[in-house]
C-alpha cells in the first residue's frame, strides 16, 4: 500500500497526485474513498504508462 500524504476537508485530495481527490459525510468515510481514489489513480497511470511518483512519506510544505 502506497503512503501519501491526505488532506481531508469537506472532501479529501491526494496533493502528490494531480487530480486525486474524493469526499465522504464522515472523516472515515472520506478517508476510506480517497485511499480507493489513490489506487485508481495508480492504476490508471500503469495502464497508460504514465509515471507514478513516489510518496515524500513526509508532509509537504507550502509556501
Amino acid at each position: 500500500m502506497h503512503k501519501y500524504e491526505i488532506i481531508i476537508y469537506w472532501s479529501a485530495e491526494v496533493p502528490e497526485l494531480p487530480g486525486c481527490a474524493a469526499h465522504g459525510k464522515t472523516h472515515d468515510e472520506a478517508l476510506a474513498n480517497t485511499k480507493q481514489a489513490i489506487q485508481l489513480w495508480i492504476d490508471t497511470a500503469q495502464e497508460f504508462g504514465d509515471p507514478i511518483p513516489e510518496p515524500k512519506g513526509r508532509r509537504l510544505i507550502f509556501a
